[in-house]
């Protein structure tokens, strides 16, 4: 059973990057259980190993932490749930692409208690939501806002980093990087949307679909 861990207020990010690595090794040598992390970490951008120089565009804006997990560059700040997943893939199955498409579904599940169908492009890293109020791209596709991020790392089969779902952040903020490289779409959250959800309806929610969709090992 995986213990529930929820932060109030703005966590440190190198704190947490600490917290994560040493639970994940105490994990690894079966001296604690699994654990899922919600905070909220103050104003910052991560670069993971597919980071691109030219995609910070504004590099003085924001700390920039370097991190070993997948990804690109991606925002953190207030108003934004961060579910850190420090899950044992030894017992859970090694296979990397099918347990990110377990979090994905996970994400998906979520949304949906709120009316929201995301969803999953090839290429395109995190989970999306249509618009159709929206002028198409400039390559005449569906305009598409991405709502969540997912990059994690592996370390003896045990995960760490994991998701970040926009609830109510500033989306100003991301203007500062390129949002996991990609140009022709945008950012968007719950409450840009129109929905009155708050941190504590997401949590719900997260719970619930995390027993249904990630189980138990």
């Amino acid at each position: 059973m995986a213990e529930w861990k929820i932060s109030d207020g703005l966590t440190d990010y190198d704190e947490a990057l600490a917290f994560m690595e040493t639970r994940a090794a105490e994990i690894a040598a079966g001296q604690a259980d699994e654990c899922v992390w919600l905070l909220e970490h103050p104003p910052l951008y991560t670069a993971g190993t597919s980071a691109r120089r030219e995609d910070l565009r504004d590099p003085d804006r924001f700390p920039v932490h370097d991190t070993r997990r997948g990804g690109q560059y991606t925002y953190h700040g207030p108003g934004q749930r961060v579910v850190y997943v420090m899950l044992d893939l030894n017992r859970r199955g090694k296979d990397v692409r099918a347990f990110v498409q377990a979090l994905e579904a996970w994400v998906i599940a979520t949304l949906g208690e709120f009316g929201l169908s995301g969803h999953i492009r090839e290429g395109r890293v995190g989970v999306w939501i249509e618009r159709p109020d929206r002028p198409l791209t400039p390559s005449g596709l569906q305009a598409e806002d991405k709502i969540a991020a997912i990059g994690i790392r592996l370390r003896k089969w045990v995960s760490f980093h994991g998701i970040s779902i926009n609830v109510e952040p500033d989306l100003s903020h991301f203007d500062g990087i390129v949002p996991c490289g990609i140009t022709d779409y945008g950012v968007t959250s719950l409450v840009d949307l129109g929905l009155p959800v708050g941190m504590d309806d997401l949590d719900v929610a997260l719970r619930r679909q995390f027993d249904l969709v990630m189980g138990t090992p």
